[in-house]
């Protein structure tokens, strides 16, 4: 089940990214970092850098397919509650397949990262080892695999995520 600090990440991230009429209801953007943006939620209070891929590659059977997605989305988020921890997400644009985890790789570490439905998650032991690999790294890529079948590759940029974590996480020390 998706919580709804994932949906609020979600809303939040199309008033960035495009998304339609949701574009316009959400003004909590606060800051932007390169390839990075800060939001900030002030009920309950929770801050978060988020960057779309760069690139997206979407095969079939080794054959590169055109597929339709919602919104990609890499996400660490912070709460005052959690010690200034953050907690590393990423939203495929799709439902997982059943059982499925996501291959997050940056600088030659490979990360699971577990699925429920559209969304993935990082154990809270391997959120601080991304978080550090990702202020160290260049970009990080995301390889998932659909309901469908389909493997999926999204491509995210670094630039800039050490910027906008720092700045997430002082908005909710």
């Amino acid at each position: 089940m998706i919580s709804n600090f994932a949906r609020g990440l979600c809303i939040a991230a199309f008033s960035i990214f495009g998304g339609g009429a949701v574009a316009q209801e959400s003004t909590n953007r606060v800051a932007a970092n390169t390839d990075w943006s800060v939001f900030v939620e002030e009920d309950p209070k929770e801050c978060w850098g988020v960057s779309k891929p760069k690139e997206s590659v979407n095969t079939r059977d080794g054959q590169v397919v055109a597929v339709r997605r919602g919104e990609v989305l890499l996400f660490v988020s912070y709460r005052p509650d959690n010690s200034g921890a953050g907690e590393v997400s990423f939203t495929g644009g799709y439902p997982f397949q059943a059982d499925s985890t996501v291959a997050l790789t940056i600088g030659g570490e490979t990360y699971q990262l577990f699925t429920d439905g559209e969304w993935a998650w990082a154990s809270p032991d391997d959120d601080p080892k991304i978080i550090d690999a990702m202020k160290r790294g260049a970009d990080a890529v995301a390889v998932g695999v659909s309901g469908r079948g389909t493997r999926t590759e999204d491509t995210f940029s670094l630039l800039g995520f050490t910027a906008a974590v720092e700045d997430a996480a002082k908005r909710c020390e």
